[in-house]
């Protein structure tokens, strides 16, 4: 015990950093998530056959891409968008070159799960907002997402809880991260105590999350009112 406590101080500095440079990751991701993976869900939706808008064509090019990033194992992933990568930020390593795979699998990820939630939305709904003469945007915003909030943030905690683990990859791209620091600093030195430390703060964020996206999922659930 001694000796892990003298290794956590030696290395709390770099312990911090890993922290900071998942968080980066994490929050560069869930922007694309909301910027990208939730319009792009709601146009699966809205396009998909017998939806409120069809149009095949948009609906089978999102869903082929939607398909893909989460076919393609992340680990290949991530080297094979090593050329985009560079050609959008300028390098292929660091923390912001990480940022990149990770925002591609996100949106897709809540994309998906978007979709699915707004399919549980009752399809009266719609047929609501359609007698009432709803605009496009008025249908989305005002019966939509207001139907499905609940299942919209319980879905990006989902998509977080997913990017936490997706992020112990990106040290294979000198992105950093709470991963990255328990192999170099835990594993490769042989200081088993220091990985298993940074596993468990790793769980604990985890918990911390999906704790934080329930309570507010319940908050803005209209049913539970």
């Amino acid at each position: 015990m001694t000796a892990l406590l003298a290794s956590l101080a030696e290395h709390r500095g770099e312990m911090l950093l890993a922290i900071l440079e998942t968080g980066y990751m994490l929050g560069n991701a869930l922007l694309a998530a909301l910027l990208v993976g939730l319009p792009m869900g709601t146009l699966l939706y809205l396009s998909r056959p017998g939806g409120p808008f069809p149009r095949r064509g948009l609906h089978a090019a999102l869903n082929a891409y939607v398909n893909v990033v989460r076919s393609v194992p992340f680990l290949l992933f991530v080297v094979a968008l090593i050329p985009f990568t560079r050609f959008v930020v300028g390098t292929s390593f660091g923390t912001t070159a990480a940022s990149v795979p990770l925002a591609f699998v996100a949106a897709a990820l809540y994309a998906r799960l978007v979709e699915q939630t707004l399919l549980d939305v009752p399809e009266q709904t719609v047929e609501l907002a359609r007698s009432l003469g709803a605009s496009p945007a008025q249908l989305i915003l005002r019966f939509l997402y207001r139907e499905a909030r609940s299942g919209l943030v319980l879905s990006l905690t989902t998509v977080t809880i997913s990017l936490v683990s997706y992020s112990t990859i990106m040290g294979v791209v000198g992105g950093g991260g709470v991963g990255d620091f328990a192999i170099r600093y835990g594993y490769q030195t042989y200081e088993y105590g220091l990985m298993y430390v940074t596993i468990g703060i790793m769980v604990v964020c985890v918990m911390l999350i999906q704790g934080a996206g329930t309570m507010l999922a319940r908050a803005v659930d209209h049913r539970a009112r």
